[in-house]
């Protein structure tokens, strides 16, 4: 019995964690409906300018055929 007294502070800590992670993560009382829509319509007329054009891949040059790279010499020996 006595070997498992070096658990009790990991159970409390453990214990503790747990309650605090559950009053965190309890439901709040939520916005009114008509407050979230007007936010939700404020945040989508907003019109945002582009800050950079995005760059444009270069075409691929394809053959059709598969090249496989080509293999060092070996050296003599």
């Amino acid at each position: 019995m006595e070997v498992l007294l070096w658990l009790v502070p990991a159970a409390v800590v453990t214990v503790l964690a747990m309650g605090w992670v559950a009053w965190l993560g309890r439901t709040r009382r939520e916005p009114d409906r008509e407050v979230l829509l007007a936010r939700l319509e404020k945040g989508l007329g907003r019109s945002t300018p582009l800050r950079y054009a995005a760059p444009r891949p270069e075409a691929d040059r394809g053959t059709g055929l598969a090249v496989r790279r080509s293999r060092l010499p070996r050296p003599p020996g």
